[in-house]
């Protein structure tokens, strides 16, 4: 299911801004020269981590908002049809019959 939702999301998603990341490249590489050899290793395996995070939490929360729409379409279409108005003069109809008993009960 993960890779038809992944396939779901390269097609429809935002795709982040590509000067952003040039920025955001441009202050690791800033780091990294103020850091030995072995603390640049440690930045990349930090960023990579963070990046795999960011990944993630994209794809799981595609994946919600897919399942919420689905559950929203199977919900509606179970009657065959959603009208606003036919639900709002229920809703309505509902709260007048409340009000009626209310008075003679």
């Amino acid at each position: 299911m993960y890779d038809y939702m992944r396939a779901l999301e390269d097609r429809f998603a935002p795709r982040p801004n590509h000067k952003r990341r040039q920025e955001l490249e441009a202050k690791r590489q800033e780091v990294a020269i103020l850091l030995d050899k072995q603390g640049r290793k440690k930045l990349l395996r930090l960023v990579d981590a963070h990046t795999m995070v960011q990944e993630e939490m994209a794809l799981e929360s595609f994946v919600a908002g897919f399942r919420l729409a689905w559950g929203i379409a199977m919900e509606l279409g179970a009657d065959g049809s959603y009208s606003y108005e036919r639900e709002q003069e229920e809703i309505s109809r509902r709260k007048n019959c409340g009000e009626e008993a209310d008075k003679y009960g």
